[in-house]
């Protein structure tokens, strides 16, 4: 089954879960539509702007079969059209909106897959504003423009003057529609989605300089202010960075097709982002899985990152961002040492303050769960939970607060937005001797009277991470729904490719990597074991693996440090280490 499994799900879940303006707020933004647009009505397109998202030719063949695959899910359409039947799922029902299937239909290149793109194309502008709501959401609309515009060359027939001018004034209606409306989008990747729309209109249809000189200013200030300082996106989401791209390179292009010179702001982000691409990218080539991020596209990735011209080295720390990448050696940690977002942009933030997830010779090992794919929402809670983490949770519950929901019971949505730590530190140094990070958070002190600090402390071989989390209740534990004990259990999810076992005397856990790697994992916390785990960030679904938790009660203590060290023992092949220090000493 051909199916976009999750392209624009990152524009759609930085949104609240509202479907659409409604049918009044839909005339009044009509009404405004014409006074505000400063465009004219598009008669002739120039050109239009490269597709850089992968494309599955068989997708043609699928329509041509009754079926109809997005977002992870398969409609049933026989003859009919995609826009008359039941959506099987919200997010099928935003991809077909958005049109992002026409490059499916671009790349089969046969007269067929032609006449379906065309059919199916006037089919939604003959239905137009009868669709319901959720056609009409703004970063759907900037979505559904820059696909018709970047796949027009196969959905224009000069030879169909009346399809050719009705798609044109769709077009212009659209644009019309998004001038009056952007500033409705929801913050983060969609409400610079709806800029970027009118800013490819202005330069690929002929006389639309206005459009140009109207927006460029507003979506260059937008620019600056959702892409941080260090290349890092505001919503912390590492995955946000490379669909923007997706669109921003193109754009890019634009310009240079227009022979016109792109934005300052616009080059200058693109320069900003591609380091911290590969700041989040792990050995295995992966994204680090924090803040929203699941299965990497990793397609997508790699067409990004052969723009980059520079290749400049990630840094080490990510201050605006709040991520630390420590690279030591064959030994890669990254590490969140932030709290939420700001709320408008956290409905995929995580609740993994002080999560880490680790490497070794492109071999991952630690991991977080990921954010699922969209087939697989129900895990989406789950996933934004801190003990879907590796780091410490008390008495199973998360480090920060989701907004709860009326709609959803009184309980939080699964895009809730994230509030906390709301006093959440964390740095890191470099003491000669050893890297530390370090930091503390006071997420569980409203409700238990309990604060978190980690330390983790590596040496320069990079082979040894001595760590400490402490838990601190000064006025002791507080009963916020009945009695506890204060159970905390401190957690280091594992890649499904790492295998752990119990070694003898149960005070450690030996990680086999699949490099054949084995590193040691050993405690002074009560108890060690081996549990269920899985692992969400996988394209085929969630995967079953493991995770080593270390756990205890607090009790009546007003302390509790738990030591932990996370130790190489072999290297790959089964070889057994030697201390280099020692190897000189016998050489000697």
């Amino acid at each position: 089954m051909a199916a976009d499994s999750q392209p624009y799900e990152r524009e759609r879940r930085q949104a609240t879960r509202y479907s659409g303006p409604g049918p009044f707020r839909r005339f009044m933004l009509a009404s405004m539509a014409n006074i505000s647009y400063p465009g004219s009505q598009a008669e002739q397109l120039l050109l239009a702007p490269q597709e850089l998202r992968t494309a599955d030719p068989s997708f043609a063949t699928e329509i041509y079969n009754g079926h109809f695959g997005l977002a992870g899910r398969l409609a049933e359409i026989g003859a009919e059209s995609p826009f008359d039947i039941k959506p099987p799922s919200e997010d099928w029902e935003r991809e077909l909106y958005g049109f992002g299937w026409l490059r499916h239909l671009r790349a089969a290149g046969s007269e067929l897959s032609r006449e379906q793109a065309k059919a199916l194309v006037n089919d939604f502008v003959r239905h137009g504003r009868s669709l319901g709501g959720l056609a009409w959401r703004p970063e759907i609309v900037a979505r559904r423009v820059i696909s018709w515009l970047s796949n027009s060359v196969l959905v224009l027939d000069s030879g169909q003057p009346e399809a050719y001018e009705a798609f044109l004034r769709s077009l212009t209606a659209h644009l019309r529609y998004l001038s009056a409306s952007y500033r409705d989008t929801p913050d983060g990747v969609p409400r610079l989605l709806t800029l970027m729309a009118l800013i490819y209109a202005g330069l690929c249809i002929a006389d639309q300089q206005a459009v140009i000189d109207r927006y460029a200013r507003p979506f260059s200030k937008e620019l600056d202010r959702q892409i941080l300082p260090d290349g890092g996106h505001i919503s912390r989401n590492p995955e946000a960075l490379v669909e923007l791209l997706l669109d921003l390179l193109p754009l890019r292009q634009c310009f240079v097709a227009r022979d016109r010179s792109p934005p300052k702001e616009l080059t200058d982000v693109i320069d900003r982002i591609m380091p911290m691409l590969r700041f989040f990218r792990t050995g295995d080539g992966t994204l680090a899985r924090f803040n929203g991020a699941g299965p990497t596209p990793t397609d997508a990735l790699a067409t990004v990152l052969a723009y980059d011209d520079i290749e400049g080295a990630p840094v080490r720390t990510a201050a605006n961002s709040g991520y630390v990448r420590l690279e030591i050696g064959t030994t890669l940690i990254i590490c969140d040492l932030a709290g939420a977002p700001t709320s408008s942009v956290s409905s995929l933030a995580h609740a993994g303050f002080l999560s880490f997830e680790m490497n070794s010779n492109g071999c991952p090992m630690i991991v977080n769960c990921g954010a699922p794919s969209a087939e697989y929402d129900d895990w989406r809670p789950f996933a934004r939970s801190t003990p879907a983490h590796s780091t410490l949770s008390l008495e199973d519950s998360s480090s920060a607060d989701f907004t709860v929901s009326s709609a959803n019971g009184g309980a939080p949505a699964s895009d809730s937005p994230l509030l906390g730590p709301l006093h959440a530190q964390a740095a890191f140094s470099d003491q000669g001797d050893n890297f530390r990070i370090k930091g503390v958070h006071d997420g569980y002190v409203s409700r238990y009277g309990v604060s978190h600090a980690r330390q983790m402390l590596v040496p320069p071989t990079g082979t040894l991470v001595s760590s400490e989390d402490k838990l601190s209740a000064p006025k002791g534990l507080k009963f916020y729904d009945g009695p506890i004990a204060g159970a905390f259990a401190i957690r280091f999810h594992l890649h499904p490719s790492a295998r752990a076992t119990l070694a003898p005397g149960g005070r450690s856990a030996d990680l086999t990597l699949a490099n054949g790697e084995v590193w040691s994992i050993s405690t002074n916390a009560p108890e060690i074991a081996i549990e269920d785990s899985v692992f969400l960030a996988d394209a085929r679904g969630p995967q079953p693996t493991t995770q080593v938790v270390l756990s205890g009660m607090m009790g009546e203590a007003s302390d509790v440090r738990v030591v932990w060290n996370i130790e190489r023992t072999a290297e790959g092949g089964g070889g057994q280490l030697v201390d280099p220090n020692d190897a000189a000493s016998e050489a000697a």
